[in-house]
């Protein structure tokens, strides 16, 4: 049995998705919050890089919680429980278009969220999972109630590049791996699928900006002014592209938010759902 899975929540639960012509069968794991809400809006949090169901810890409940929302939480492939990443396969450059256009897909079908619910639902990503949730409302753009993405990346950035080769020094030579490792089953398959391909020399021009015109839906885009993976390049490049976007640029903050202020992060993220 995996090392995590001998200690699970009786609230997480795992969905099978079928192989497809460029991956092979997948087992996500995902967990429900207040699925009492029946008729609620979704709101389908997607985690960062490093990210998992376990990483978030409360505050995608919080926030639920703050919104009156029902929200699902799963971790992506390669992550937390879910089927892990071969350790011989690299993510290729457009994995996360990957995970926006086919895997996100398959998993909402697998639990049958139907087109009536998915058109009301927010997607709420940090990091690469703002990334994601992009490109799912670039190409779904008649499929969604809204996007807030929380220090998202659009661009590669020198400064991002950076501080991902700093992580990797952290991992291979300080307590860092080991502290990870209580969010994953194969914590090398979260780290160095992450890892490798932002630090690879062809991802250098991963660029998503020419696709975000097709966003429609409501868009909020926060970043931290001491984020140390990126600077706030990002979200104004948002903006210049999609232009009924809205930014929030929140001092005393880094790379997350969530953990750094919460309460404020919450506060802007209510603020713009519930405006007229």
């Amino acid at each position: 049995m995996d090392r995590l899975a001998t200690n699970l929540p009786p609230s997480i639960a795992f969905a099978e998705l079928p192989p497809t012509a460029e991956r092979g069968p997948l087992r996500l794991e995902y967990q429900w919050l207040n699925p009492e809400r029946v008729g609620a809006p979704l709101a389908i949090f997607l985690h960062e890089g490093l990210g998992s169901i376990a990483l978030w810890k409360d505050w995608p409940q919080t926030l639920c919680d703050r919104l009156g929302f029902r929200g699902l939480v799963y971790s992506r492939p390669g992550y937390g429980r879910s089927t892990p990443r071969e350790h011989d396969v690299k993510w290729p450059v457009d994995f996360m278009h990957r995970q926006a256009h086919d895997v996100l897909p398959a998993f909402l079908d697998a639990l049958e969220i139907d087109p009536a619910e998915r058109a009301r639902m927010w997607l709420i990503g940090h990091s690469d999972g703002g990334s994601i949730a992009l490109l799912y409302a670039a190409a779904f753009p008649k499929t969604l109630g809204g996007v807030i993405v929380v220090a998202p990346h659009v661009i590669v950035e020198q400064k991002s590049v950076d501080a991902i080769a700093e992580a990797k020094v952290a991992y291979e030579a300080s307590g860092f791996r080991e502290k990870l490792a209580r969010y994953h089953d194969d914590v090398d398959s979260a780290f160095y699928g992450w890892n490798d391909i932002w630090l690879d020399a062809d991802f250098r021009l991963w660029d998503i900006t020419g696709v975000l015109a097709s966003i429609e839906c409501p868009l909020l885009a926060l970043q931290g002014y001491d984020d140390e993976y990126g600077t706030m390049a990002q979200i104004d490049l948002i903006q210049q592209h999609v232009a009924h976007a809205q930014l929030t640029k929140l001092t005393g903050c880094g790379h997350s938010p969530h953990r750094q202020a919460g309460a404020l992060l919450n506060d802007e993220i209510a603020e713009f759902i519930n405006a007229p």
